[in-house]
C-alpha cells in the first residue's frame, strides 16, 4: 500500500478572502459613490478592466446604479436587493453594506 502525502502550503502562502471581488467593489461604491474606476480597482486590488466588468455585472444585476455627472460616472448601491445565492436567501445586500461600512468601535 502506497501512502501519498499531499503538500499543504502554510496559510500565509495561500491568499484568499471571505468576500468576492464583487462584494469588495460593492462595498467600495457604498463607502464613496464618487470613486473613479481606477480608485475602486486600487482599493480592491484588481485591475481597472476587472473592476469595469464587475461594475457592469452589478449594474446589470440591479445592485448598482450608474449616473453620468459631467464627464464622470458616479455609482450608488441600489437598496433592498436580495443576495443571489440560495444560502443567503432572505437577506439583502443592505445587511452586508450596513455591517461592513459601519464605523468601527474601538477594542
Amino acid at each position: 500500500r502506497t501512502v501519498v502525502r499531499m503538500s499543504v502550503e502554510p496559510p500565509a502562502a495561500r491568499e484568499w478572502t471571505f468576500l468576492s471581488n464583487h462584494a469588495h467593489v460593492l462595498l467600495a461604491v457604498a463607502r464613496d459613490a464618487d470613486l473613479r474606476v481606477r480608485d475602486i480597482a486600487q482599493r480592491v486590488g484588481i485591475t481597472e478592466r476587472a473592476t469595469q466588468m464587475i461594475i457592469a455585472d452589478l449594474v446589470t444585476g440591479g445592485y448598482v446604479a450608474r449616473e453620468r455627472v459631467g464627464r464622470r460616472n458616479t455609482y450608488r448601491v441600489v437598496p433592498h436587493r436580495p443576495f443571489r445565492h440560495p444560502l443567503e436567501a432572505g437577506h439583502s445586500v443592505d445587511e452586508l453594506v450596513a455591517v461592513l461600512t459601519a464605523p468601527r468601535t474601538p477594542g
